[in-house]
């Protein structure tokens, strides 16, 4: 089995969510793996070391001076560990790593282990979204903590939000790919846009689109896992962009363009994930526009897509069309006109593709079509770069 032989250190701590990290400890044993747990005394009210013993086969550590045997208990599953994995991750146990506070088994553990460290953060909307917890999980990103994001939807608490912890399935796959990575995109660079471009009208007022930059962030993310030197160049976006990326910030199409054309000779792969403004008002005012009735006259942008493509050579080009009608032949014109490998068909008319975690999608390529089911952005992620290794 995939995971055999492997050491997975699973902490659990205090929250709804820790009844769904029964199914990931049964998808790890499935696997062939070795599972440790570590529950927070918070945890155990939720669900018993007992359930967690029978799942995994081995004692579940819950108590800091428990003795017996003389190894140091924390420092032996520190060592023991292949990956260290915190789901639910509370906002406490992710200041308490952040900020190198170790006061209780498993934050003790988690200070002391060299092993990768995956946090899958699990807690109330308004925390999620909270600076202080959003300050803090930088802080362990910037270090080469994992994250396994959030998802929207309904909360325990009866709030609709982001901060439900991933499904197991997500965690699992996560986890499987860290200890069993594809570095097929080793010594590769890839260049990633992502987010919508601002074009001012005035100071006060400017236009854009819907997009989140969650497409990009995901497969910024997913280049990354694979070995990939990655440069996402971005636009205005609310979605995570992973730190260990070159990260170029930009407002306007104009400078997304500069910033992507200038970076195609030392770049291997182009993914253009972003939503940049195909127009921008000809004029911007110089003060706050009070009219009664405005006409605003727009002129096109540049083309960033075709300018990588021009420029390209033989290196590998996805675009992405995001259309309401005749979406394949549209996608297609476009994949010839920009002299791309791939274009990523999305039907936003029928589909909730803008801030949606997941996709349906549609790859255009010269030698056909091929349409998935929905999935996650993670995955169409993946499926991107799988064209790419299999150019």
């Amino acid at each position: 089995m995939k995971l055999n032989g492997k050491n997975i250190v699973l902490g659990v701590s205090g929250g709804i969510a820790v009844y769904k990290v029964c199914q990931v400890v049964r998808d790890f044993k499935k696997l062939g793996a070795n599972v440790d747990v570590i529950m927070t005394k918070n945890a155990t009210e939720f669900v018993t070391p007992l359930t967690f013993e029978t799942l995994s086969n081995n004692p579940v550590v819950t108590d800091m001076f428990k003795r017996g045997g003389w190894e140091v208990e924390h420092i032996s599953l520190a060592k023991k560990a292949d990956l260290f994995a915190v789901c639910p991750a509370t906002a406490n146990i992710v200041g308490k790593l952040a900020n190198g506070i170790a006061d209780d088994m498993l934050s003790t553990t988690l200070m002391a282990t060299t092993a990768p460290i995956v946090v899958c953060p699990a807690m109330n909307v308004n925390m999620y979204r909270s600076k202080a917890f959003n300050e803090n999980l930088d802080k362990l990103v910037r270090r080469g903590v994992h994250v396994v994001r959030a998802e929207s939807g309904f909360l325990a608490c009866g709030d609709v939000g982001e901060g439900r912890m991933a499904e197991p399935q997500t965690i699992v796959d996560f986890c499987v790919k860290l200890l069993c990575p594809k570095n097929d995109l080793e010594g590769k660079r890839v260049l990633v846009t992502c987010g919508a471009t601002t074009e001012k009208l005035d100071d006060v007022r400017f236009f854009s689109n819907f997009s989140s930059g969650k497409m990009g962030s995901a497969i910024v993310e997913a280049a990354l896992n694979r070995g990939a030197e990655v440069t996402a160049v971005c636009g205005r976006h609310t979605a995570f962009i992973d730190g260990r990326a070159t990260v170029v910030n930009v407002q306007t199409t104009a400078e997304m363009f500069a910033e992507t054309e200038k970076r195609v000779e030392n770049h291997d792969i182009f993914i253009m994930a972003g939503a940049p403004c195909d127009y921008r008002p000809e004029h911007v005012s110089p003060t706050k526009l009070k009219q009664e009735n405005l006409t605003v006259r727009f002129v096109k942008n540049p083309d960033i897509a075709a300018r990588v493509g021009e420029l390209k050579k033989d290196k590998f080009l996805c675009v992405f069309a995001a259309e309401t009608d005749n979406g394949v032949q549209n996608a297609r014109e476009k994949l010839q006109k920009k002299h791309a490998d791939l274009a990523v068909l999305n039907d936003v008319k029928h589909n909730d593709v803008f801030g949606s975690d997941t996709d349906v999608v549609t790859f255009v390529t010269a030698e056909g079509e091929t349409s998935y089911d929905e999935m996650s952005k993670k995955d169409v992620a993946n499926l991107i770069l799988d064209k790419v290794v299999g150019k």
